[in-house]
């Protein structure tokens, strides 16, 4: 029995090498074949672990960080154009740098509309000229010359005059804003007067330029540089009326508005829309006057355009008159006819008046305009008063400017027709 004991138990030992020897080879094979696998999906996961590397946007960065000379290329921008460093500040520089050049034309380009405006100065005096060549503005070549308007010198004036209208002073009509007198008895003519001195003694010269508003190279012109006292008369047609009146007033100026009226050779001479005839009845001449009166507001009275026809009618220039007086207005006989009765009519209704006594630029020269200017003195001196219209030429504008200079020294005072109302003998 032992003996098989000991055969069975060295069987069983012989059989438990075996297996272990089995079972490390087959460990060992495990383990050898394993390895293979892990190194084949090992790779594929280091593949997919390689492209997170895409961080290499650092290596980027060091080349970013390898550009601190760029640094010192903007320090030579200050040195060179702009342009010499294109990588970094020309993205941004070079966008500003086109605008400026863009913007000096354009600046140019506004100065130069005044300067094309002085096409349109002959039409704003030429509608009075065909009447008295001897007396009104006729069209000559020299008011093409726009160029002597000059902006830089300022206005004369000592001070503007305030804001108008009133609204005490204005009547709404259909026809747009008429002029009235005040519930309180204030009239236009003196509210809208420019101040001056009763005291004043010396003779006194009123200067009315008229056919203001249909040019405006010339309109502008004649508020900048004409002196305060100098009184502007405004075209009812023109464009931006209130706007110019506002500027004019402003400027110290005292305002008329232009009145048409029919001269002898119309309707070969018109002076436009609306314009007073003597084949109309008073009622119809009384419409077209509250319509010329209704464009703006402001004015102290009116002067009439041409009308050497109409104003030698009694029958048609008293209904004109009375309704100006009932308005508040004061009113210039322009003289365009050596007959005219307006002024004498005009004393007979109660209406405030004052008459031309020379159209200064009939012939527009500067003798002759220098001429005119002095026996407009000469009238100053002889009588105490003196009144005369010119035309908005440059060549008017600019004897004006220097004859005005004079007055001081000769004892003559410069100033507004509101000034001489009433004054004159017919």
């Amino acid at each position: 029995m032992p003996p098989a004991a000991g055969k069975g138990l060295s069987g069983l030992a012989v059989t438990s090498i075996a297996l272990a020897v089995f079972a490390c080879a087959v460990v060992a094979w495990l383990q050898f074949s394993g390895p293979p696998a892990g190194p084949k999906p090992g790779p594929a996961v280091v593949v997919q672990l390689n492209p997170p590397p895409k961080p290499k946007p650092p290596p980027p960065e060091q080349p970013a960080a390898s550009t601190p000379a760029a640094p010192d290329a903007p320090a030579k921008v200050p040195d060179v154009p702009a342009p010499a460093t294109p990588p970094e500040g020309t993205a941004e520089r070079p966008a500003p740098a086109p605008a400026p050049p863009t913007v000096p034309p354009e600046l140019p380009a506004p100065a130069q509309p005044p300067a094309a405006a002085a096409p349109d100065t002959p039409p704003g005096p030429a509608p009075g000229t065909a009447e008295l060549p001897g007396d009104l503005p006729a069209p000559s070549s020299e008011p093409a010359a726009p160029p002597t308007q000059t902006a830089k010198i300022p206005a004369a004036v000592s001070g503007g005059l305030r804001p108008a209208p009133d609204p005490a002073l204005v009547e709404k009509t259909r026809l747009g804003p008429l002029p009235r007198v005040s519930p309180d008895g204030r009239k236009p003519w003196q509210t809208y007067a420019r101040p001056f001195d009763p005291g004043d003694r010396r003779p006194r010269i009123a200067i009315i330029v008229s056919g203001l508003g249909l040019s405006g190279a010339a309109t502008e012109a004649a508020i900048q540089r004409l002196p305060g006292a100098v009184t502007l008369a405004f075209a009812p047609y023109s464009k931006g009326l209130p706007q110019w009146i506002a500027l004019a007033r402003a400027a110290g100026h005292e305002v008329l508005l232009d009145l048409p009226m029919e001269p002898v050779n119309f309707p070969a001479n018109d002076p436009g829309p609306h314009t007073l005839l003597t084949s109309l009845t008073a009622d119809q001449n009384r419409e077209r006057l509250h319509w010329l009166l209704g464009r703006v507001t402001g004015y102290v009275g009116v002067v009439n355009r041409m009308g050497s026809r109409f104003t030698t009618s009694a029958t048609h220039v008293r209904p004109v008159l009375k309704e100006l007086e009932k308005r508040g207005l004061l009113f210039v006989d322009s003289r365009s006819s050596l007959r005219s009765i307006a002024a004498q009519m005009a004393r007979e209704v109660g209406l405030p008046r004052a008459v031309n006594n020379r159209f200064i630029d009939g012939e527009a020269s500067r003798d002759a305009i220098d001429s005119r200017l002095n026996e407009i003195e000469r009238i100053a001196k002889a009588s105490g008063y003196a009144v005369g219209i010119g035309a908005p030429f440059p060549v008017t504008i600019d004897r004006l400017v220097r004859w005005a200079q004079t007055l001081e020294r000769k004892k003559l005072v410069l100033a507004p027709i509101s000034a001489l109302v009433n004054t004159q003998t017919n």
